[in-house]
């Protein structure tokens, strides 16, 4: 704790410049890193305070047993909270996020599987109060029950506090077993989907990542709909493609083509920043031996509808039979196990 005071005071040294604010993405950066580290530090001297109240409230504890249970409990709840962010202290775990799921073999089961992830992340992100936002979503055929359109990918930005530590175990694939609502004979089916997090790479951030504009293919078009539909009559969606690499990155969020390619490209930069650092871990599987990846073909976690109902973290070994409540975006046990594992 006295480092993140001392890393206070050091910002605040850097706010109170009066040129701080000439550039104002990196002020408005700073001055986020400063609130974020006060919020830690004010959290963690009133933990400590309440925790000294407690000590003193014991002793009186078979006089006040119900509300001293009741308070330490509480405790215990936010002691944990602030247990799990000693976990997330990696580079950059405390960046937004670049979330994509992409349906696997399987055709409209593993589309609408995509689509069931997806609302379950989207639960997820509103119980921890994150912004989400969906940057490109490629929709597959209709024709199921009620009408049901699939998606083959979508991607997403999220923003929030410790949003890229929170999520970047989720990377991998995610097996759903289940009867098909697209058998007319009622048959059990498997279906896979790919759930990648990446965190956002700003430009600047990141100096070994540079882009040179002629290995930069940039395509325009009109963002479509469910069913093919154009959204717009202006060709707003972009689409970069990264030639040395081959890498594909899509935005169609905004209304102005100029948002959409600022967006496409913090998404091109945190792939290149992915690929660089699968290449360093295969550098270092030659000198430590092999390692498992999340990778696909790996899956992380089973989600059984049928013959019963289960949800298993094969990594953590961590389970619940409450098929529902994971679907409706409770994936704290899950996350929690994975990051301090």
């Amino acid at each position: 704790m006295a480092k993140k005071k001392e890393k206070v005071g050091k910002l605040e040294e850097e706010i109170a410049d009066p040129n701080f604010w000439q550039k104002k993405e990196k002020a408005v950066e700073i001055s986020q890193e400063a609130a974020t580290l006060k919020e830690e530090i004010g959290n963690f001297d009133y933990l400590r305070g309440k925790l000294k109240d407690l000590e003193e409230l014991g002793q009186l504890a078979s006089q006040e047993g119900e509300e001293f249970k009741g308070d330490l409990e509480t405790l215990e709840t936010n002691i944990e909270k602030e247990e799990l962010k000693v976990f997330l202290s990696g580079e950059y775990d405390r960046n937004s996020v670049i979330l994509s799921i992409l349906a696997g073999a399987g055709g409209q089961d593993s589309q609408d599987w995509t689509m069931m992830l997806l609302r379950m992340y989207e639960r997820f992100f509103l119980k921890k109060s994150f912004k989400s936002k969906i940057l490109h979503q490629s929709f597959g055929e209709g024709g199921g029950p009620e009408g049901r359109i699939g998606t083959k990918s979508v991607t997403l930005e999220i923003q929030g506090s410790y949003a890229y530590g929170l999520l970047k175990k989720e990377t991998g694939v995610h097996r759903l077993v289940r009867i098909s609502p697209f058998s007319p004979q009622k048959l059990r089916h498997t279906s896979f989907a790919l759930v990648e997090v990446l965190p956002e790479i700003e430009r600047e951030k990141d100096i070994e990542i540079k882009i040179k504009p002629e290995e930069l293919k940039i395509d325009f078009y009109r963002a479509s709909g469910p069913g093919g539909q154009n959204v717009n009559k202006r060709e707003s969606a972009v689409r970069l493609t990264h030639l040395s690499t081959g890498i594909v990155v899509s935005c169609q969020s905004e209304r102005l083509q100029g948002q959409n390619r600022e967006k496409a490209m913090k998404m091109l930069y945190s792939k290149l920043h992915k690929l660089e650092e699968d290449k360093r871990q295969k550098e270092l599987s030659k000198i430590k031996g092999k390692t498992v990846s999340v990778s696909w073909g790996n899956q992380i976690r089973s989600y059984v509808f049928h013959p019963y109902k289960l949800v298993k973290d094969l990594r953590t070994g961590v389970e619940t039979s409450d098929v529902e409540s994971v679907m409706d975006g409770n994936l704290d046990k899950f996350i929690e196990a994975e990051i301090k594992q």
